[in-house]
């Protein structure tokens, strides 16, 4: 699948290459590779954590089966000696069975073998319901995953799957240890001392961590390539603030990579233009900044009911619910955001879509949408036709409930400016907002009551998106995905949203071969989502917008899959 059009995977903004061809690599011969992740990863069990931080932080050491490539297509530098496919007999005509043929003679970094058997364990570890894995939605379907042979997985589906490369491909299809994890199978999973030093397969191992701080890598000596990965240690810092980031890749060259630069465009287009030490790597891709609405109650007054799917939030839900999500989506000025904050194209650019990254399932219908359209005096109309009358303190109210909002993200120069001219907006319609706003190792956690997945607020703000294919990601907005204290609030509807009828259409998704309709049934399920106000879109924000050192080599990037995918190619 083809990216959205921008500054082409490997190149600057001015054009020139920033990633040569990988030279020849001599294992341990670069010395020491600093990387600053400036959110701190705080877990590195990829299958437990909610953030990209924790993610990345996690693949230096964890594999999938096989990784997504720059064109969306995947790619066997994983686990896997070849991508199965229909045309090899990997994948069965029917779709049903998928065949993963394994490396041979793959070890753990612990000097144990690595065979199918922890393939299969790692799909009952994202199958167990208690375990309640981050990514379990990536296990929907399966009925099976057998071990052949040692060197053989057999993925065995309920019905015919398109999404045939659903489960081992990407950043949500690392393989587990069997032996590590196995003990922790269970309701406790989240809690185990394991997740914070997991044995992998991958060019590197650990070799310390500080959650919320720094992680540091050494080579796993038993990685299968005698000649990677070329730097002998890894520093990952976490910490300071994105500005801090891209002055320490462009300006000091105190860092070889600096990842996610949230930068007001006018300070990073500066900072790129004076500071000479590094390039800018720009990659349009499927990441939206958001808007999440709560159709649950975060009122404190709940105790331990807050935000559980089983209370209704006072003015999101009920009769008037879907006109209140109107007006605030109408009151939302993202034209000024994308401009004025993301350079219209420099880090991203507007959108009113939840799905973007490839053409053929972006939506066209939500441009005509009233609740795409910035106009505040429709949005007050709105809500003062249907009986929310303004208070002499400009909010507006129907009966006892006020229309005041607790507006959580995290403490990002660029969001809080984001959440600065969000709430002009809508208070200018007649909602009361506060703001707030938290560490993002606080925020991206299961855990804190500050935490995205719990969130104990009215609306929150932050970044994700699709796989090549969209099934998975459209289906963490379906009933069964609510999150809850139940499952250990670690499932992706983190909205409490609950409609038959768009489950309907993923069901349908899921089980659809026809390429056209799938697009179509995507592209109804965005509408859907959009339209009903559970989401109200920002900005495509660049799947990749980091700096990289002149002397780095071997980066290649993909919107599609971690930024850390391959940095066993890595070099200087």
């Amino acid at each position: 699948m083809a990216l959205a059009a921008c500054t082409p995977a490997g190149t600057s903004p001015s054009g020139s290459p920033s990633a040569s061809a990988t030279p020849t690599l001599s294992r341990g011969a670069g010395g020491e590779l600093k990387i600053l992740y400036w959110q701190a990863p705080t877990i590195l069990n990829i299958h437990q954590a909610t953030g990209t931080k924790d993610a990345d932080a996690g693949r230096l050491i964890l594999e999938p089966l096989a990784s997504w490539g720059p064109d969306g297509k995947p790619l066997p530098n994983g686990l896997a000696s070849e991508i199965p496919t229909l045309e090899n007999g990997g994948v069965s005509k029917d779709f049903t069975t998928v065949t993963w043929k394994l490396r041979t003679g793959v070890k753990w970094s612990d000097g144990s073998a690595f065979t199918a058997d922890d393939v299969v364990f790692t799909w009952k570890y994202l199958a167990d319901e208690p375990t309640a894995s981050a990514n379990s939605d990536y296990a929907t379907g399966i009925t099976s995953v057998v071990a052949k042979d040692p060197n053989t997985a057999v993925v065995t589906y309920a019905d015919p799957n398109p999404n045939y490369y659903q489960f081992g491909v990407g950043g949500t299809g690392v393989i587990l240890q069997k032996k590590q994890f196995e003990p922790t199978l269970g309701a406790k999973a989240s809690e185990s001392p394991e997740n914070l030093k997991p044995i992998g397969t991958g060019p590197y191992k650990l070799d310390n961590f500080k959650p919320g701080d720094v992680v540091t890598y050494v080579i796993n000596d038993g990685y299968r390539d005698s000649t990677k990965p070329f730097f002998k240690t890894v520093t990952l810092k976490g910490g300071g603030d994105a500005t801090t980031a891209a002055r320490a890749v462009f300006q000091t060259g105190d860092v070889d990579y600096a990842w996610n630069l949230q930068v007001e465009a006018p300070v990073l287009r500066s900072l790129i233009d004076t500071g000479g030490k590094g390039d800018y790597l720009g990659l349009a891709g499927p990441n939206i900044e958001r808007v999440n609405l709560n159709f649950a109650n975060p009122d404190p007054a709940l105790g331990d009911n807050r935000s559980e799917p089983t209370t209704k939030h006072p003015f999101f839900n009920g009769p008037d619910g879907k006109i209140v999500r109107q007006a605030l989506a109408m009151a939302t000025d993202r034209a000024t955001v994308a401009k004025e904050l993301y350079g219209d194209g420099l880090t991203g650019k507007a959108s009113c879509n939840q799905l973007n990254g490839n053409p053929v399932f972006e939506s066209k219908n939500t441009a005509s949408l009233p609740v795409c359209k910035f106009d505040v005096a429709a949005a007050s109309k709105l809500l003062e036709d249907n009986g929310w009358v303004k208070g002499s303190d400009g909010v507006r109210a129907k009966g006892s409930i006020k229309l005041k909002l607790l507006f959580g993200t995290t403490n990002v120069s660029l969001r809080q400016k984001t959440q600065d001219v969000l709430k002009k907006g809508w208070e200018q319609a007649g909602f009361s907002v506060e703001l707030k706003s938290v560490p993002a190792s606080v925020f991206f956690t299961n855990t804190s009551p500050d935490g995205a997945n719990k969130m104990f607020y009215d609306v929150t703000m932050y970044t994700n998106g699709t796989d090549p294919d969209p099934t998975t990601y459209m289906s963490s907005w379906t009933c069964k995905n609510v999150t809850a204290k139940a499952n250990n609030w670690n499932s992706p509807n983190y909205h409490r949203y609950c409609n038959p009828t768009y489950d309907g259409l993923i069901d349908q998704l899921r089980k659809e071969t026809d390429p056209a309709k799938r697009n179509q049934l995507a592209i109804q399920a965005n509408d859907i989502i959009v339209g009903d106000v559970v989401v109200i879109p920002l900005v495509n924000r660049f799947a990749v917008a980091s700096g990289r050192a002149k002397a780095l080599k071997g980066v290649v990037l993909t919107g599609w899959d971690s930024e850390m995918w391959q940095i066993a190619d890595w070099s200087k």
